[in-house]
């Protein structure tokens, strides 16, 4: 009887190479396609709560003005710039996610034109409500809404209701 020479190489087969590097390619796939929306999403409740922020700040405003809200002061109307350093704590904290500094626009009525993308302008309008994501109107001269356009998900629309 002869004896052959059967040596068993261990290892693994290129087959099983190639479907653990498919597999690992999936999953960070998977991570990189999530990643950038879970980030937009983050930077969008920020967002949020930066227009809550606002809404403090107007109601604060209002303590301190008989009741008026700031685009209903007339001539006396403060500009973005002042609103900000006096209710805000400055530009330097009242940032956008992205590091840009938000501006105030003040108006009155129900006329809002939102740009399709930020453009980091928050949008306050007096006699007015949120109706979902639009603006009706209302006869309340101390009624207002914040109106800013979200990185990805429509416009956010905040009463003082």
């Amino acid at each position: 009887m002869t004896k052959e020479n059967t040596k068993v190489k261990k290892g693994f087969t290129i087959i099983e190479v190639v479907l653990v590097l498919a597999i690992a390619g999936l999953i960070f796939l998977m991570v990189f396609v999530a990643l950038p929306a879970l980030q937009r999403s983050q930077r969008d409740t920020q967002r949020r709560d930066d227009m809550a922020r606002l809404a403090t700040a107007i109601t604060q405003f209002q303590t301190n003005n008989n009741n008026k809200v700031p685009m209903a002061m007339g001539n006396n109307k403060p500009s973005s710039a002042d609103f900000i350093s006096k209710y805000l704590g400055g530009a330097d904290s009242f940032k956008d996610p992205d590091g840009e500094p938000y501006t105030i626009s003040f108006n009155t009525g129900t006329s809002i034109s939102v740009p399709a993308s930020v453009n980091h302008t928050i949008y306050v309008n007096n006699k007015a409500r949120c109706n979902g994501e639009s603006v009706q109107g209302s006869g309340n001269t101390n009624d207002y809404v914040i109106v800013y356009k979200l990185e990805g998900s429509g416009t956010f629309c905040q009463d003082n209701q």
